[in-house]
C-alpha cells in the first residue's frame, strides 16, 4: 500500500500549538474556530459591559462634565481599537495569533482588576458632592489609577481584536470553494457573537451597575475575560497557527522607498543599465543584464501587473542599493495594501457616527423618561436594540440571503464585501438624518414642558424614540464590520492578514478620535462672541445636538460619494467575488 506523501497532510505555513507541523483533517476547520466564537463572546462582554455605560460613571461618579466625559470615552475606545493595529502586526510579525491573545487576555484582566478596587473604595474616587460647594472633578492619583486601568484594558482589548478575528479566519481552507464559504459564515457568526456578549453587557451588567454598584459591574467584566482564557486553551488541539514571517511594516517601507529612489535613478541617470551599455569597455553589458533578468523573470513565471505601474520600478529598475531588492511577490502584495487604504479611509465617517451612540444618544436617553410600565430602564441598555436586530439579521444574512444571492448572481459570493459596506454607509445617513429629528422632538417637548432649565427630572417623553437610531446604526454596523473583516482578511496577502484585519478596528479607532475632534471643531467655531458652543456646559438641554447630528447626516452623505469613487474602481485580487 502507498503511503499518502507527507507534504499532501500538512498545512504549509502553519504549526499547532506545539510548533509542529499542523495536519489536515487535525487542525482547522469549524471547529477549531467555534472556540474563536466563544472566546469573542466573553471578550466583548467585558470590554462593552464598561464602554457602554462609561460616559455616565465618568459624570456622576468622577464629576466630569457631559463633554468631557464624552471625549474620555471615545478617547478611550479609539485607543482600544488603534491598539488593534499593534496586535496585529506583533501576530504577523514575531508571534502567532495563539499566543497574541493569550498575552492580551492578561493585559485587560490586570486592568480590570485596577478599576474594580477603585471603584469598590469610596477613597479612590472623587469627592462626594454637597450642597454648599460644586462637584469636584477626579484629579491627582486617583485620576491616575482610573487613567492606568483604563488603558491596560485598552491595550488588552487592541491586542485582543487584532489577533482573534485573524486566528478564526486562518482555520479554513481558502484554496476549495467550500472552505472559502465557511470563512465568510465565521465572520457572520464572528458578529452575532460581538452581539451575543454586548448583549448580555448592555442587560444585566449595565443593571448591576446602575442598581448594585460599579465594582460589581468590573467585577462580572473581570470574570469574564479571565474565564476566556481557558475556553480559547481548550482550543489548543486544533487550531493551526500561521508561521510569523517577519515585518509586514518592513516589506512596504522597502517597496515604497525602492520606487522612489529606483524612479529617481531612471529619471536622473537614465538607470545602470541604459548606462552599461553606453559604456565603450563594455558594449554588451546591459544587453546581458537585461536577458538574464528576463531568464530569471521567466523562471518564476511572475511579472507585475499594469496596476499601480509606479510601484512596479521597485523591480523593473535596478535597484540602488541591495538591501532594497525587491521581488515581484513582495511589490504585488504592497499594491493590494495600497488599494485597500481608500476603502478603509471611507468607513471612518460611518465609526464616528457609531461613537455618538456611546456619547451623546446615551446622554440623550438618560434626559428622557425610561420606564417601560413599572421597570426603569438604564439609558445605557439601549444599545440592546440593535444588538438584538443584529443577532437576528446575521443568520438569517447567513443562511437565507447569501444562498438566494448566490443563486441570483451566479458567484461564490453573493453580495460583494464592498456592495455590503457601501449598504451600511447608506444606513449610517439615514441614522443621522433620523437623530437630528429626535434629538429636534426631544428639545420641542423640553420647551413645551418648561423643563429647558431643569434638567434633574426626565422629560415627559418617553426613550423608546432614541431606538431608532440606534437601529439603523446597529444594521450599518453589521454589514460594513463584518464586510470589512472579510474583504481585508481575504485580499491581504497572507503574510499581512492579521495587520489588515486589524485595520477594520482602526477604522473605529479612527472614527471615535474624529468625532473627539469634531466636537471640538465645532465647539471652537460656534462659541465665538456671545453664542454658547453647540456642545458645551452642564445642562444637555442647551446643547444645540441637531445640528450637530444634521452636520454628520451631511459629511456621511459625501463620504458615500467619495467611498462609490473608489468601490467601483477596485478590483479583486481573488476569485470568486465581483464587485
Amino acid at each position: 500500500m502507498e503511503l499518502e506523501a507527507p507534504q499532501l497532510t500538512t498545512w504549509q505555513g502553519y504549526v499547532d500549538w506545539n510548533n509542529k507541523p499542523a495536519l489536515r483533517g487535525r487542525h482547522g476547520g469549524m471547529f477549531a474556530a467555534s472556540f474563536v466564537l466563544v472566546a469573542e463572546i466573553l471578550e466583548n462582554l467585558a470590554f462593552l459591559a464598561n464602554a457602554s455605560n462609561l460616559v455616565l460613571y465618568l459624570k456622576q461618579h468622577m464629576h466630569m462634565s457631559p463633554s468631557k466625559s464624552a471625549n474620555n470615552v471615545t478617547n478611550f475606545m479609539g485607543t482600544a481599537f488603534l491598539l488593534a493595529l499593534l496586535g496585529g502586526f506583533l501576530s504577523d510579525a514575531f508571534f502567532t495569533t495563539y499566543r497574541v491573545y493569550l498575552i492580551s487576555a492578561v493585559i485587560e484582566f490586570m486592568g480590570l482588576i485596577v478599576l474594580t478596587i477603585q471603584a469598590r473604595d469610596p477613597w479612590l474616587k472623587a469627592p462626594k458632592c454637597d450642597r454648599e460647594s460644586p462637584c469636584e472633578e477626579v484629579n491627582g492619583g486617583r485620576a491616575a489609577m482610573l487613567f492606568v486601568g483604563l488603558y491596560l484594558v485598552a491595550l488588552g482589548v487592541g491586542g485582543i481584536k487584532g489577533s482573534l478575528p485573524a486566528h478564526g479566519g486562518e482555520q479554513f481552507d481558502e484554496t476549495t470553494p467550500s472552505g472559502r464559504k465557511q470563512r465568510s459564515t465565521f465572520f457572520n457568526y464572528f458578529v452575532f457573537c460581538l452581539s451575543c456578549g454586548a448583549l448580555i453587557a448592555v442587560t444585566f451588567v449595565v443593571w448591576i451597575e446602575d442598581n448594585k454598584g460599579w465594582q460589581w459591574g468590573f467585577a462580572i467584566s473581570t470574570i469574564s475575560i479571565f474565564l476566556s482564557i481557558p475556553v480559547f486553551l481548550s482550543g489548543s488541539p486544533t487550531y493551526k497557527n500561521k508561521i510569523p514571517s517577519g515585518s509586514p511594516l518592513t516589506t512596504i517601507l522597502k517597496v515604497l522607498l525602492a520606487a522612489v529612489l529606483n524612479s529617481c535613478t531612471y529619471k536622473n541617470s537614465s538607470s545602470a543599465v541604459v548606462n552599461m551599455a553606453s559604456s565603450p569597455s563594455n558594449p554588451n553589458s546591459g544587453r546581458m543584464e537585461s536577458e538574464q533578468e528576463s531568464v530569471k523573470a521567466n523562471t518564476t513565471n511572475k511579472t507585475p501587473t499594469g496596476q499601480l505601474k509606479f510601484l512596479n520600478k521597485a523591480v523593473t529598475n535596478k535597484a540602488r542599493y541591495s538591501s532594497l531588492e525587491c521581488s515581484v511577490e513582495e511589490v504585488e502584495d504592497v499594491k493590494v495594501v495600497v488599494k485597500v487604504v481608500p476603502i478603509f479611509a471611507c468607513t471612518i465617517i460611518l465609526n464616528c457616527c457609531l461613537a455618538q451612540l456611546s456619547t451623546f444618544s446615551v446622554e440623550q436617553a438618560a434626559s428622557m423618561n425610561t420606564k417601560l410600565g413599572s421597570l426603569k430602564v438604564p439609558p445605557s441598555s439601549l444599545p440592546v436594540f440593535p444588538v438584538v436586530f443584529i443577532m437576528i439579521l446575521a443568520p438569517i444574512y447567513d443562511h437565507i440571503i447569501i444562498p438566494y444571492t448566490r443563486k441570483a448572481t451566479k458567484s461564490e459570493m453573493g453580495i460583494s464585501h464592498l456592495q455590503r459596506i457601501g449598504f451600511g454607509l447608506v444606513l449610517s445617513i439615514v441614522a443621522m438624518a433620523v437623530a437630528a429629528l429626535v434629538e429636534i422632538k426631544r428639545k420641542r417637548v423640553a420647551t413645551e414642558s418648561g423643563q429647558v432649565d431643569d434638567p434633574t427630572k426626565p422629560l415627559p417623553i418617553t426613550f423608546l424614540w432614541i431606538a431608532f437610531q440606534y437601529l439603523f446604526l446597529g444594521s450599518a454596523d453589521l454589514f460594513t464590520l463584518a464586510g470589512l473583516l472579510e474583504y481585508f482578511f481575504s485580499e491581504a496577502p497572507i503574510r499581512m492578514r492579521s495587520l489588515a484585519t486589524s485595520l477594520s478596528w482602526a477604522s473605529l479607532a479612527m472614527g471615535y478620535y474624529l468625532s473627539s475632534a469634531i466636537v471640538s471643531v465645532v465647539n471652537s467655531v460656534t462659541g465665538n462672541g456671545t453664542h454658547q458652543p453647540w456642545l458645551s456646559g452642564a445642562n444637555f438641554n442647551h446643547y444645540q445636538l441637531h445640528k450637530f447630528y444634521w452636520l454628520m447626516c451631511v459629511l456621511s452623505a459625501l463620504n458615500f460619494l467619495h467611498y462609490l469613487f473608489w468601490a467601483t474602481r477596485y478590483k479583486y485580487r481573488n476569485t470568486g467575488t465581483t464587485n
